[in-house]
């Protein structure tokens, strides 16, 4: 039956990542629960102050409340800014903001909800302010206290799965894959423990609630009073193996000279190339390597390098010269190669290596039917008809210079209404007449394989896009035999290789470090060990 072959393949497909699924949960345990705890820790104290004063009331939930409307991507992207590195700490501190306003609101209204004649009795026996509230308001409050960690909790369970964006690992690692390859497997990979997950931590944080409860005389000597030891001890030790987990595999990577980090943005090219520069460190050297793959857009990848969080990924030169470099489009390939080889080195210290051989330019692409229809050959063509067309562009798209901003101003184009779509959607979007036109790439598989026309740019907006590792000085230094190792793939790839690499993979669902082993062993450039 087709259900139970496609149940025992889900099975395999797990037992196959196992060991990374043990490294992403405690990655997760760990972003979430370091999130709770210190949300607990200052949420906790800012409620008991707040419900002693209205205006402060006020103030400190109206405050707390606007973060909470700020869209978590975006936080994030604000907080690797100011942090100045990817991975868990910026991770942590949005999860902590998000969690604020659940265990502060419901402190605050847990304490005004003891009924006054409680507080009245503990000041009638001459408890002092600090006993009224350690011995019976915060008693008396624990349960709707405990009710917001719960929620708190669980909220960072689901939003902690967005901080793969940034490089802090977790289950959503397998989700942004999925994504970026249309893999059903991997993005169930990482949404399904993910919800057990969330499961876990609310019946955990409940049986810690309940073990908090205080044992009655009678009650002293019974399995219950026994038991309740346990239910606090039972998260404690759920923590502890997340912990373990997240640490296990990846601290030793940490500080270690004979560890390269390659980092790569979320589109599947950018996987592919990843993989083959880890793939040729790994066979020609005796470095191993750290993937740090799918963090984002172009800017996070950048500033990653910058900081020293990742060794290499690949850019373009198209990218790198308008996107990071704020500079004009001008002159051929090979002379903004040059210039923006010369002025990474010169402002970031970062240096481009020989480039892969293939230019990935963006192209608008439509259905050919309606190109055939409309007669749409160039991009000027879609000048009579924009305002009624609607366009389905990446978000770095819809706003990099080098992208529809420049577009407009290089065309006079204004389409109708302006989607934003993750690449691995564009494609499906346009085929099915979601959306009239996208920001395709020339050397993506799916432009024939969905039965799509790229328009030629007739103004020639658009730089080139020759892809190239760009790598730390600092790494070539401690080793300069990678240049030897990545320089063996200059000019071995054109566009028709890309282009299929591309296809083996978003459409023929192959992974990507299974197209980049089997490129890399046509091209001589590896032994095929399998």
């Amino acid at each position: 039956m087709d259900w139970l072959a496609a149940i025992l393949d889900w099975f395999h497909f797990v037992q196959e990542r196992l060991p990374e699924l043990w490294l992403r949960t405690g990655q997760h345990v760990l972003l979430t629960g370091a999130s709770t705890l210190l949300a607990v820790a200052l949420g906790l104290p800012l409620g008991i102050v707040a419900s002693s004063s209205q205006w402060l009331r006020s103030v400190l939930l109206g405050v707390i409340g606007v973060f909470q409307t700020i869209p978590s991507l975006a936080m994030l992207a604000v907080l690797l800014t100011l942090v100045g590195k990817i991975g868990a700490v910026p991770a942590i501190i949005a999860l902590t903001i998000y969690a604020l306003l659940p265990i502060v609101r419901n402190t605050v209204t847990a304490i005004e909800g003891v009924p006054p004649e409680a507080v009245e009795a503990a000041r009638g026996i001459g408890m002092s302010r600090w006993q009224q509230l350690r011995m019976v308001q915060l008693p008396l409050a624990s349960p709707v206290i405990v009710a917001g960690i719960r929620t708190a909790a669980v909220v960072g369970v689901g939003i902690a799965t967005l901080s793969a964006f940034i490089g802090a690992g977790g289950l959503g690692q397998f989700i942004n894959r999925g994504l970026a390859l249309s893999n059903t497997q991997l993005i169930l990979l990482g949404a399904i423990p993910a919800a057990t997950l969330a499961v876990v931590v609310d019946a955990l944080i409940a049986l810690m609630a309940w073990g908090l409860k205080p044992v009655r005389q009678h009650e002293r000597h019974s399995l219950k009073a026994k038991l309740k030891p346990v239910a606090l001890a039972a998260p404690l030790l759920f923590a502890g193996l997340g912990v373990y987990a997240a640490f296990d595999s990846s601290a030793t990577t940490r500080n270690r000279s004979d560890i390269v980090r390659i980092g790569s943005k979320n589109f599947t090219e950018q996987l592919i190339l990843a993989e083959i520069m880890t793939q040729m460190i790994e066979a020609h050297s005796d470095l191993s390597v750290d993937r740090r793959f799918n963090l984002g857009g172009t800017m996070i990848c950048h500033e990653a390098l910058q900081a020293g969080e990742i060794d290499l990924y690949a850019e373009y030169t198209g990218t790198g010269l308008i996107t990071v470099l704020k500079a004009e489009h001008g002159g051929d390939a090979d002379a903004v190669f040059a210039r923006v080889k010369e002025a990474y080195l010169e402002r970031y210290g970062l240096r481009w290596l020989g480039a892969f051989g293939f230019n990935n330019t963006y192209a608008l692409t439509v259905r050919q039917s309606i190109a055939n229809d409309r007669g749409w050959r160039n991009i000027s063509d879609l000048l009579a008809s924009a305002g009624q067309l609607e366009a389905g562009f990446t978000a770095e798209f819809a706003e990099r210079p080098d992208g529809y901003p420049g577009l407009r101003d290089a065309y006079g184009l204004r389409f109708g209404d302006v989607k934003d779509l993750e690449p691995s959607l564009m494609y499906e979007a346009v085929a099915t007449d979601e959306v009239d036109v996208i920001c395709a790439f020339t050397t993506d598989g799916r432009i024939a394989a969905y039965n799509l026309r790229s328009l030629a740019d007739d103004r020639q907006f658009f730089p080139p896009y020759f892809a190239a590792p760009v790598v730390r000085s600092e790494l070539l230094r401690e080793h300069p035999e990678l240049r030897e190792i990545l320089g063996r793939l200059e000019g071995v790839i054109n566009d028709a290789t890309m282009r299929e690499l591309n296809r083996r993979v978003d459409v023929a669902g192959k992974l990507p470090a299974e197209v980049a082993h089997d490129f890399l062993v046509g091209a001589e450039l590896l032994r095929d060990g399998r």
